[in-house]
């Protein structure tokens, strides 16, 4: 099969033919259909995750077609169209039976623990447990961001920061994950203000609804969050993964607020936790989401409430995937979703 490989942290990837992938004995392989371009790739690529060893395959945000699965695989079957979280989870270790397969204990991500879907085919372990449906009229570019970005903005918005209608919602970072939570969080019913430093990636958040759009190089994010919010926002993501969006997410809280930590950070930043000290603030993380939570998420996709394919942008040929993923390490980029269709 062709693929996307890299040989060294931060040096060119190129289009290479290599083995196909088999299944494992409990996993599936996928024919890749598209195959979203995300942040987490470009992180893996400049080597910011310990898991990945050279050469190496990224890609982890996919959909596509069960080519194989392996003999003790139940629920699947060769010609199913599905989508995957990013985190594949084992099914048995103690987080998993308590329900929480995104922080599985013995997870294994396509992209990063092994080889992931900037190639025509992708192996994905444990099928029963990890393997979602696809909706029949969602197109793959569309699904593709089901198993990264808009599920994790979907969990992130939903769950962890309990977003509740009328309530303020922050966003910092809108590349295709922040433009997901303000998707999400105006369809639950919040008042959305997106802050970034681009001005096609504000015209997209204004698109997908958000009440208020901030430019973060016309002076202090946080205090033009304050602003707009009329004390603060109630919840504030993280979308980016930087010192700078980190630190004006929490800064932006109105007393007793919650930030959630979304975007991937290369190194732990510093945190005003004085401020969230003195306003009770709570400060969450959130990885992903797990498969058996999709059901609720993909109503909302079938009845035209969220709409995740408005978000894709741009698709690119797996010849254009490697010049694509190191410009996503440069300022200035376009907003919304970029697609690999291998």
């Amino acid at each position: 099969m062709r693929a996307v490989v890299f040989e060294r942290f931060g040096e060119p990837a190129r289009v290479r033919t290599v083995p196909d992938p088999a299944p494992a004995p409990h996993g599936a392989v996928v024919r890749v259909e598209a195959s979203g371009l995300c942040r987490s790739d470009w992180h893996g690529w400049q080597g910011h995750d310990p898991d990945i060893r050279l050469p190496h395959v990224p890609g982890h945000e996919l959909a596509g077609v069960v080519a194989a699965v392996g003999p003790g695989v139940r629920r699947w079957r060769a010609g199913d169209r599905v989508t995957v979280p990013f985190v594949c989870a084992c099914g048995t270790c103690p987080s998993c039976v308590a329900g929480r397969q995104e922080v599985c204990e013995r997870q294994t991500q396509p992209g990063f623990t092994h080889w992931g879907s900037f190639a025509e085919y992708v192996a994905l372990d444990h099928a029963d447990v990890n393997l979602v449906a696809v909706p029949e009229d969602l197109s793959c570019a569309a699904a593709a961001s089901l198993g990264c970005r808009f599920a994790t903005a979907y969990r992130a918005v939903l769950a962890r920061g309990r977003a509740a209608p009328g309530e303020w919602v922050a966003v910092h970072g809108c590349g295709g994950l922040g433009l997901s939570a303000v998707m999400i969080a105006v369809a639950a019913g919040a008042r959305v203000v997106a802050v970034d430093v681009r001005e096609e990636a504000l015209r997209l958040a204004a698109a997908c609804g958000a009440d208020v759009c901030v430019d973060a190089r016309a002076g202090d994010p946080a205090e033009a969050v304050r602003e707009a919010t009329g004390g603060g926002a109630h919840v504030s993501l993280d979308a980016l993964g930087s010192a700078a969006t980190c630190a004006a997410s929490v800064r932006g809280l109105r007393r007793r607020g919650r930030h959630v930590q979304v975007g991937l950070l290369p190194e732990d930043p510093a945190v005003p936790l004085g401020r969230a000290l003195a306003l009770e603030l709570e400060l969450l993380g959130s990885h992903g989401m797990a498969a058996h939570a999709y059901p609720p998420m993909l109503d909302l996709v079938r009845s035209g409430r969220l709409r995740p394919g408005l978000l894709v942008t741009d698709t690119i040929p797996l010849e254009a995937a490697p010049a694509a993923l190191a410009a996503m390490g440069s300022p200035g980029g376009p907003g919304g979703v970029r697609v690999v269709l291998p």
